[in-house]
């Protein structure tokens, strides 16, 4: 009978310090944040090519920056394209990680055009943009890659057109 009781003793404390155990591995679990994706990278200064979609606006070079800010999904960004015409198109995005490496995102600003006459990717006149597109971080590198669509609202003059613009290159991260 004692044999019995020794093995009852030892075996409520083999079950408690396995409850023990558990309850520490749960309780740190859920003490510390969870683990959620954050934006792939931090802020790049990209060169890439444009192409536009709408009146024969053909295509461009294109400098794009982001400037991601810290702690929140939100960056600045700015692209230049550079043709017969130049655009400067500044936004403001909300970032959406997809895993670590990608970020989604969508931006809205201002197409500031430096001329009448000539035509850019996404037109000839000050408009307003969305912006949607993708950055992929190349693992274990500091280059990125870009991608994004400029749709310019009422960007031609004479006409009521929306100019549609697609960009990629690749960029260095800073």
């Amino acid at each position: 009978m004692r044999c019995g009781l020794k093995q009852i003793a030892w075996s409520k404390r083999v079950a408690a310090m396995g409850i023990g155990a558990i309850g520490f591995v749960l309780g740190s679990a859920w003490a510390s944040s969870p683990a959620m994706a954050q934006a792939a990278y931090g802020s790049y200064v990209g060169v890439g090519g444009s192409l536009g979609f709408t009146n024969d606006s053909g295509g461009a070079g294109v400098v794009a920056v982001r400037y991601r800010l810290l702690e929140v999904p939100i960056s600045l960004r700015a692209q230049v394209l550079i043709s017969d015409a130049t655009a400067i198109v500044p936004t403001v995005s909300y970032d959406i990680p997809l895993n670590w490496y990608t970020d989604a995102y969508i931006g809205a600003g201002i197409a500031l055009q430096d001329s009448e006459q000539n035509t850019s990717p996404i037109g000839n006149q000050t408009a307003f943009v969305v912006q949607p597109g993708i950055d992929h971080r190349i693992p274990r590198s500091d280059f990125v890659l870009f991608g994004n669509a400029i749709i310019a609202f009422d960007s031609y003059r004479n006409s009521n057109d929306t100019g549609v613009s697609v960009q990629g290159g690749v960029g260095l991260r800073f």
